[in-house]
C-alpha cells in the first residue's frame, strides 16, 4: 500500500508541476519587463481548465502527502 501512495504522489507532483508551468507566463512582474500591466482578468476556456486542474493536483498532492505520513 505504501509503494502505490508513493507512485500515486510522484505521478500527481509531475501533473503539478506540469500544471504551474502551462500557467500564464509573465504574470508577475510583467509590467515591469514590458508585458501588459493587465493583474486582474477572467481566466477563460483552457486556461480556467488548467487553473482548476492545479488545485485539484495540490490537494490531492496535500492528501496523498498526509496519508503518506499517516501510514508509516
Amino acid at each position: 500500500m505504501h509503494a502505490i501512495i508513493n507512485i500515486v504522489q510522484i505521478i500527481i507532483s509531475l501533473l503539478l508541476i506540469v500544471g504551474v508551468l502551462l500557467q500564464q507566463r509573465g504574470g508577475g512582474l510583467s509590467a515591469v519587463f514590458g508585458g501588459d500591466g493587465n493583474v486582474y482578468r477572467t481566466r477563460r476556456g483552457a486556461e480556467k481548465v488548467v487553473f482548476f486542474a492545479t488545485i485539484v493536483c495540490a490537494v490531492l498532492f496535500f492528501i496523498t502527502a498526509f496519508l503518506n505520513i499517516y501510514l508509516r
